[in-house]
């Protein structure tokens, strides 16, 4: 499959969180997807860049829309170059935090969605990638 939209958007400061709620939003509704699935999207993509502004200290998200036959998605791909996690499988369970949250970030994400990838090399940076289909 080959995207039949891209963009990169940089993770600096609350306001580009904002902006990619926005986009991820514009890319749904363009593909067409229900309000629910829209919302499970953005609210996602949300966590994971607030994730990358916090612990990452940045970094960015390339944004891509799909068509696959008559199945239309949205893949969110965050990197950042921060510490990286430690222990992946910890990060995942509902309750784990390094900061003030609840802790339920990464796992209440991959619920939401229908592709969640984590990869992380401490000291080295992480790549989340979430997919949302129609």
């Amino acid at each position: 499959m080959t995207p039949s939209q891209n963009e990169t958007i940089p993770i600096r400061t609350e306001t580009d969180i904002v902006s990619v709620r926005r986009e991820v939003r514009r890319y749904c509704t363009e593909q067409g997807f229900s309000l629910v699935n829209l919302t499970k999207l953005v609210t996602a993509a949300s966590e994971i860049a607030r994730n990358t502004l916090e612990y990452g200290g940045g970094g960015e998200v390339d944004l891509q829309a799909y068509v696959d036959g008559s199945r239309k998605g949205v893949r969110a791909i965050f990197s950042d170059q921060g510490g990286g996690i430690a222990d992946l499988e910890q990060a995942m369970k509902d309750g784990f935090t390094t900061g003030t949250g609840l802790g339920h970030g990464l796992g209440g994400s991959k619920r939401l969605v229908d592709h969640f990838e984590i990869s992380s090399i401490p000291g080295t940076g992480t790549t989340v990638t979430i997919e949302k289909w129609t």
